[in-house]
């Protein structure tokens, strides 16, 4: 079993939480979600990031406008839609039991 691969995926997992999260008060550049994750230790390359923002923002999840730039072409800034903040309070109460659930079963086993 290879333990980089099951690591990655409970990444994985996380992280489309953890992008609309930070989305919740700011609107914000790829390259500026990629350098947040990196700061918090989930590393993302801008080939998994794209296409996570298309699909949430396909989904309705998620909105973008365009900026112009001073140094190169204009920017996208995502942020969530009305749907996106419901969508991200449900997650954030799956993850709040999750977590719960996860803490419950790990402390009942260590000995």
């Amino acid at each position: 079993m290879n333990i980089d691969n099951t690591k990655a995926q409970m990444r994985k997992g996380v992280l489309e939480f953890c992008i609309l999260q930070l989305l919740l008060h700011d609107e914000m550049y790829p390259s500026d979600i990629i350098e947040a994750l990196k700061k918090a230790k989930l590393i993302v390359v801008e080939g998994t990031l794209y296409p996570l923002l298309t699909r949430l923002k396909n989904a309705g999840v998620l909105d973008y406008r365009w900026e112009e730039s001073k140094s190169g072409p204009p920017r996208k800034y995502y942020k969530l839609t009305p749907l996106g903040e419901k969508f991200l309070e449900e997650l954030s109460h799956t993850w709040q039991e999750l977590e719960e659930a996860v803490t419950q079963t790990t402390n009942n086993h260590q000995s």
